[in-house]
């Protein structure tokens, strides 16, 4: 049984059909990459399993589980977590009570002190800003905020939609070097990212989406090799 299972799901904004029959598996422990190109259809892939966009057809099984249907704070608390595209912090709260946020599931205080001393730990410059604005950030630090928020509720998998966009190339390493650092740790990773090269350098399994479908998958190496991948997304 794979930790998380798309069969056939068909999603649409309206009359646009978006997803148009995507099946993917992501096993424990991977770092699954989804690339391809703007309107692939990778974001509304997140969407559609984090409970924001519901399928019209197919399934989202998550341990065995149909949550094709659940609500968003329903797939949050059963282990998905969501790190989504622009990074989705909130501005004019502290980087602690960003983090206090992302961990409002946890009931007992010790428990949220013990993450929030462990998104420190992850991301040391967080503990220099705990008491800055979110929205002062740089985007680097931005990023950094988001993930660890995603992390404060110790999801069994978490979503990571764009994490690079907008950085520079420094802080690009810096990210990346995160997200393998995360997975070592044993949080399962799906990965939306347009800079391919990147997201298959770390990544064990990718998935290529073109237009609403899936086009292409396999071991990253593997793809990674593919003429069409090489001159659509890698640029050789």
């Amino acid at each position: 049984m794979s930790l998380l299972e798309l069969e056939n799901v068909n999603s649409y904004y309206g009359k646009i059909h978006a997803l148009k029959g995507i099946s993917l598996t992501v096993e424990e422990g991977e770092i699954v990459t989804l690339i391809g190109g703007n309107g692939a259809g990778k974001t509304t892939t997140l969407r559609s399993i984090s409970g924001l966009l519901h399928p019209k057809e197919g399934t989202v099984r998550f341990m065995g589980k149909d949550i094709t249907k659940v609500s968003p704070n329903v797939v949050h608390k059963a282990g998905i977590g969501l790190v989504p595209e622009g990074r989705g912090i909130f501005p004019r709260l502290t980087v602690l009570e960003n983090l206090e946020m992302g961990g409002y599931i946890v009931k007992e205080s010790a428990l949220l002190e013990e993450r929030i001393e462990r998104a420190f730990a992850l991301f040391p410059r967080l503990r220099e800003r705990s008491s800055q604005k979110g929205g002062t950030l740089s985007g680097g630090e931005q990023q950094m905020l988001a993930t660890a928020r995603g992390l404060m509720s110790e999801p069994k998998i978490l979503l990571m939609d764009e994490p690079s966009m907008g950085l520079a190339p420094v802080l690009v390493d810096q990210i990346f070097d995160i997200i393998k650092t995360v997975n070592a740790r044993g949080t399962t990773i799906l990965l939306v990212e347009q800079n391919a090269l990147m997201a298959l350098g770390i990544a064990h399994r990718a998935y290529v989406l073109q237009t609403g479908s899936i086009v292409l998958s396999g071991k990253s190496a593997e793809v990674a090799h593919d003429e069409s991948v090489k001159k659509a997304y890698l640029g050789i």
